[in-house]
């Protein structure tokens, strides 16, 4: 397996195949590269160099006790772009992977970045706040906390379901993306799940959208039960510099998988624009 190890040690897995004008991915929480898969075959076949790692503690990357938080995830980001010399790069971020996107172009991406994606993404920050009053409660997070350190094997099959919109009236459920959240869920460390929902829940990426120059698309789904839209996406891209947003009516939060004939043909798009 392809490693690099970081600064403190930790040992960061990623996949790099292909050739030509490179694209990184950024999965989010608390799956692995492998939920990429869809886009990875696809733009691989487009004729462009693609690269996925595991967040640390999460996939097959170090299950380090340290390190999570936004600013250290970019910092790892930022050593393997270095290591592989990436430059012109698209950078693609789903979730929580979309934090870690842009804080990473924003802090490290000078000179090395052409584009951006924001998918379902968590920016600009997602807790309610004086400053955020339509933002998910505190409780909320909590409970996703409790339910991550006492029963993660059964909330991450119950997660699923708002995740992909399986819930939904009329949804026709595949149990195996399910089965496959699931078993991307448990290869990572609890310590860096229960870590990471206070990174997803409160970082704050409003100076990190501001600071962004490259052209950035935001891209989100109209009944994403996870990151609602209309606290993240229709801000994030007032933000942004140069930003295009399109939202979906009806695609759930996890709809790179669910729809990704539709979110890959808007991405080949823009990436070819």
């Amino acid at each position: 397996m392809s490693k690099i190890t970081v600064k403190d040690g930790t040992e960061i897995y990623y996949k790099d195949w292909g050739k030509g004008q490179p694209i990184v991915f950024h999965h989010g929480w608390p799956l692995s590269s492998d939920d990429w898969d869809t886009q990875m075959l696809f733009f691989l076949q487009q004729g462009y160099r693609v690269i996925a790692h595991d967040r640390r503690g999460h996939g097959r990357s170090t299950q380090t006790d340290v390190g999570h938080d936004m600013d250290t995830y970019a910092a790892d980001v930022a050593e393997l772009v270095k290591h592989l010399d990436l430059k012109d790069a698209i950078h693609v971020g789903h979730s929580t992977g979309g934090g870690e996107a842009i804080r990473y172009v924003a802090k490290h991406g000078a000179g090395r970045v052409a584009k951006a994606v924001l998918i379902s993404a968590i920016t600009p920050y997602m807790i309610q706040n004086e400053a955020n009053p339509n933002g998910v409660p505190l409780a909320v997070f909590d409970d996703i906390r409790f339910n991550t350190a006492n029963h993660r094997n059964q909330f991450y099959q119950d997660i699923t379901l708002p995740f992909y919109g399986y819930n939904r009236e009329g949804a026709s459920i595949s149990e195996g993306i399910r089965q496959n959240w699931w078993r991307q869920g448990l290869m990572g460390a609890i310590k860096a799940h229960y870590d990471c929902i206070k990174v997803f829940s409160e970082t704050d990426h409003t100076e990190d959208l501001k600071a962004v120059d490259v052209p950035v698309l935001v891209l989100h789904g109209e009944d994403d039960q996870i990151v609602p839209y209309q606290t993240t996406a229709l801000k994030a891209v007032k933000l942004l510099k140069n930003g295009k947003l399109i939202t979906y009516p009806g695609f759930p939060h996890g709809m790179p998988t669910t729809h990704a004939d539709t979110i890959n043909k808007d991405l080949l798009a823009f990436f070819k624009s």
